[in-house]
């Protein structure tokens, strides 16, 4: 099952929003077959596992148990079921690590598979089967996104100086801030953060997909030449007046009397738009840790850092440290919001 894992973690930036999934096939203890859901709309990881089976190990299928991370489809979706397969492989045993929350799932390929006379054994590994998929059990189970916040701070705990433009974090650090944004389907900032960053919101650091770009500018101030309106990637801006869609561009009205960031997150989950990686600004930041929105943090300090007068960072008063690791002269830590489906992993970094 940890092979599994491994397998599934490859098809990372090209299976949203299906899940991660990794497959083995194991014949007395010998791998006969391996794959993983590479690619949306693709094979999935049992298709491609038993596709790798070499001809002269194609009679030992039947007698072989079949691994993977996570329950086997039973729907025709944009491929047929993987539990028909199984079966129609006549496979004898197969070993689960967690159910498939999405509702035309949800069980019935287990189903399936006993009905048919298979060895199902369920809930191998099933924690970490989870946290791998944390954010697809999230959407399916919550109907919203699994969020994580991250912000930068200088030693003196300040996120910006006033009015302008402050790089806090070293370029190692950069470079990671741009995986992670590869990893979620959406990105967030708010007004001042666009308008005097002026970030660009993409992977250009790192070689994986850019999320969707969003911004919270309830009033549109905001000038269309920021780079967030380069028309290069798909934008939505959240506010309170109008409601337009452009080529790449649309603007979505939020109600001005009722809370932004819960309707921001309700808006969301009714896009399908799985995670959500919330960069700032402080304002923002703050709001989603006060409404209890949000899974996990990622705090980066840059400790030789010393800003002065300016723009307190939020404030995690109260929430468990999960780890920390050092970037050259930065730190992160990750924080876990106690009520996340998913429980984040600690590292041996000591805390």
């Amino acid at each position: 099952m940890k092979r599994c894992l491994q397998l599934a973690c490859l098809g990372q930036g090209r299976v949203s929003p299906n899940p991660f999934v990794g497959a083995v096939l194991v014949h007395n203890d010998r791998v006969i077959g391996e794959g993983y859901h590479a690619e949306y709309g693709g094979p999935h990881a049992e298709v491609n596992c038993l596709a790798s089976v070499t001809e002269q190990d194609l009679a030992l299928i039947p007698e072989s148990t079949l691994y993977v991370s996570l329950e086997p489809c039973a729907h025709f979706g944009k491929t047929p079921p993987c539990a028909d397969l199984l079966i129609e492989q006549k496979i004898r045993r197969v070993v689960i690590g967690s159910r498939d929350p999405f509702y035309r799932v949800a069980g019935k390929g287990i189903e399936k598979l006993l009905a048919a006379g298979v060895d199902v054994v369920v809930g191998l590994l099933e924690q970490e089967c989870l946290q791998l998929n944390r954010a697809f059990f999230t959407y399916h189970t919550r109907q919203r996104p699994y969020i994580t916040l991250k912000w930068a701070e200088s030693a003196d705990g300040r996120i910006a100086a006033v009015n302008r433009r402050t790089f806090i974090s070293n370029g190692a650090t950069n470079r990671l801030v741009h995986s992670w944004r590869s990893e979620h389907a959406a990105i967030l900032v708010g007004t001042n953060t666009a308008l005097f960053d002026d970030p660009a919101l993409t992977t250009r650091l790192w070689p994986g997909p850019s999320p969707l770009r969003l911004v919270l500018d309830k009033q549109l101030r905001l000038p269309v030449s920021l780079r967030l309106f380069d028309g290069e990637h798909r934008t939505i801006v959240f506010n309170t007046r109008q409601d337009t869609e452009h080529v790449n561009l649309t603007y979505y009205r939020l109600d001005p009397s009722r809370p932004l960031v819960p309707q921001i997150v309700k808006a969301l989950g009714g896009m399908n738009v799985q995670s959500l990686l919330v960069e700032g600004g402080a304002q923002l930041l703050q709001s989603f840790i006060d409404a209890g929105l949000w899974d996990e943090a990622r705090v980066i300090t840059a400790e030789n850092t010393i800003v002065g007068p300016g723009i307190d960072a939020p404030v995690m008063r109260g929430y468990p440290l999960v780890r920390r690791e050092a970037v050259l002269d930065d730190t992160i830590r990750y924080y876990q919001n106690p009520a996340s489906l998913a429980q984040l992993p600690p590292k041996s970094t000591a805390l």
